[in-house]
């Protein structure tokens, strides 16, 4: 192949990523991914994972992804946390303000509704 060079891609790669987090919530996982461009711009990367079953019992992870440019970050940043802060208030007003140990609480103790799904595999 012309022009292509193993040595500098493999640089490039090991350079590309600047900074990562994983954020484990519940089923989900999210992934924060600082990464450089080729002129060494920084953009963000913003990866939500679940894992699924195969109808056999083998699993994959479904994979959604944002790519965030730093003309983008102010209001992202804005209207995530405008989001954020209309959920909240609209909780408080209902009066089902959860704790931090609520939302975290075992799916197990939770209840929930016995629902017969055969009629879906027809």
């Amino acid at each position: 192949m012309e022009g292509f060079d193993k040595t500098a891609d493999f640089e490039r790669n090991d350079r590309d990523e600047i900074f990562s987090k994983a954020v484990r919530a519940g089923k989900r996982t999210y992934f924060f991914d600082v990464k450089a461009t080729r002129k060494n711009d920084y953009y963000l990367t913003i990866t939500e994972s679940k894992k699924r079953f195969e109808d056999d019992g083998r699993f994959f992870f479904e994979k959604h992804k944002i790519f965030l440019y730093k003309e983008d970050f102010n209001k992202f940043s804005d209207g995530l946390t405008e989001a954020i802060d209309f959920i909240k208030k609209a909780q408080q007003e209902m009066g089902e303000e959860n704790t931090r140990e609520e939302i975290l609480e075992p799916v197990s103790t939770k209840e929930y509704t016995d629902i017969d799904f055969e009629d879906l595999n027809k």
